[in-house]
């Protein structure tokens, strides 16, 4: 809820009737930390820096405008709340400068103007961790002015925590007490990056057992298709704390758009499944080529600059819609598989599978329905198996759970061997069995639906979709896939 909503509810609930009387602001009463946890579990959060100015350059290079219609566009996608990140050698330490407190009060003030929360990252880039007293200080000072403000729902203490270094589990035990001490209704959480995952959750929950924070932040940057195993991992680690997702995302790096709008697909899905109601993508822009501070230890891999739902000249990619379609909709629908090939190639999350023994072409001379299908010609084989299209799909693999896919194929002087297949795969990615379809007779076939019916079997956790053509040395098309 923004202060203006805020102050008005406020108005509404102490108007005495034929009184005069209204509340003053100092009259509200303080957020509590179960409204605001209500708020931070439920928050359909961004991840934010400008296109032109990442990390620390956003306050260095503060401008109210860009972020101004940057925050606009994330209020559109249904974003009601935007992650905003400090760093203690930009703003000033051990006493923060007036002016970049100033340009964080202006931050808050520009998000509250499109109707979204905050939720504020202390400490990023910092490993002072000997320094406890001006730590308190500093967060204290950031803090105060928002310490009982609604719109500021929650503190990430330090962003991506390392439970593994000893001195930062001694100065976390203590700052937390002392961040309660000042700010009694804001709920407190860390992060952990991808690669710590849910063990490093478990560590700091074991960690902070006389000090326990409100919630556990989770960075999910793993494999998607397994993205609902890795979130009840995180669940598990931390029970019966609460677990959002602060960070999810994949670089369209490469051109790799359309896979990247599916991974969104497929954690938004196993997140509802798991019963998680907040999935933060990282990041709402791609960055451009100077962004990054070349300080910043990511300023130089390639893929760091292409995580956005937009590009960096602001026009949007297929990710940007599965992001609005689940925050407006609460769906996630199998139409961006592109399950008909009538996407364009860089829209499409198909991929080749052993490519050097023929990779497949989507092409116009053969649909079944609409302009486009995929084909294979003169193909061979190689000792892991036959060339393939293949994807995933969005809904989440539990064992047990009843399967079915589905394709059209048809063939021209076809030889060898056409089927589809279902691929499955443990929580470890451990390739587990697959289960494959009627193969498509050899020579010239009109379009005959190959189909596959089957359970997940125990232990598995991803499935892939395979459409196979092997040892063919004629030619194959694949049309009108379906998978539920």
């Amino acid at each position: 809820m923004t202060r203006a909503r805020l102050s008005a509810t406020i108005l509404a609930s102490t108007l005495m009737l034929g009184s005069v009387f209204t509340a003053s602001p100092a009259q509200a009463a303080a957020p509590t930390i179960a409204g605001r946890m209500a708020s931070v579990q439920a928050a359909k959060s961004i991840n934010y820096y400008p296109s032109d100015a990442g990390w620390s350059a956003m306050w260095t290079n503060f401008d109210a405008t860009r972020i101004d219609k940057d925050l606009a566009k994330a209020a559109a996608l249904g974003a009601d709340n935007v992650r905003v990140i400090v760093f203690p050698e930009t703003f000033g330490y051990p006493k923060p400068s007036s002016t970049y407190t100033e340009r964080l009060r202006k931050f808050l003030s520009i998000a509250a103007s499109h109707d979204l929360t905050v939720k504020l990252t202390l400490f990023d880039w910092w490993a002072g961790y000997g320094d406890v007293t001006n730590s308190i200080s500093w967060a204290k000072t950031i803090l105060a002015p928002y310490a009982n403000d609604p719109q500021v729902i929650a503190v990430e203490l330090k962003n991506e925590f390392q439970p593994s270094d000893a001195a930062a589990v001694t100065w976390v035990r203590k700052v937390i007490p002392a961040i309660r001490a000042a700010a009694p209704g804001m709920p407190l959480t860390l992060s952990v990056d991808g690669s710590t995952g849910a063990a490093g959750m478990a560590k700091i929950k074991s960690s902070l057992t006389s000090t326990p924070l409100d919630y556990y932040d989770f960075h999910f940057y793993g494999n998607s298709e397994r993205s609902l195993a890795e979130i009840r991992k995180a669940q598990a680690a931390v029970s019966p704390a609460p677990v959002v997702i602060g960070e999810t995302g994949v670089s369209s790096v490469g051109g790799a758009e359309g896979e990247q709008a599916a991974y969104f697909a497929r954690v938004f899905r196993a997140a509802k499944e798991a019963g998680v109601g907040s999935v933060a993508p990282w990041t709402l822009n791609d960055f451009s080529d100077t962004a990054i501070p070349s300080h910043s230890n990511v300023s130089t891999i390639p893929a760091q600059y292409k995580f956005g739902l937009y590009r960096a000249d602001g026009t949007a990619k297929l990710a940007a819609e599965v992001v609005r379609t689940a925050w407006t909709t609460g769906t996630t629908p199998n139409s961006f598989l592109n399950l008909s090939f009538e996407s364009t190639v860089a829209s499409s999350p198909w991929r080749d599978n052993l490519p050097q023994a023929g990779a497949a072409e989507i092409t116009t001379d053969m649909p079944r329905n609409g302009k486009y299908s995929a084909r294979f010609s003169d193909t061979t084989r190689t000792a892991a198996g036959l060339p393939s299209l293949v994807t995933s799909p969005i809904t989440p693999v539990q064992p047990g759970y009843k399967w079915r896919a589905e394709a059209y194929a048809r063939g021209v002087n076809a030889t060898g061997t056409t089927e589809i297949a279902l691929s499955w795969f443990n929580a470890e990615g451990k390739w587990l069995s697959q289960t494959t379809s009627n193969r498509l007779p050899n020579g010239n076939t009109s379009w005959t639906k190959l189909v596959v019916d089957t359970v997940a079997p125990a232990n598995a956790a991803a499935v892939q979709l395979h459409l196979k053509s092997g040892d063919n040395t004629g030619t194959v098309w694949f049309d009108d896939v379906a998978v539920s």
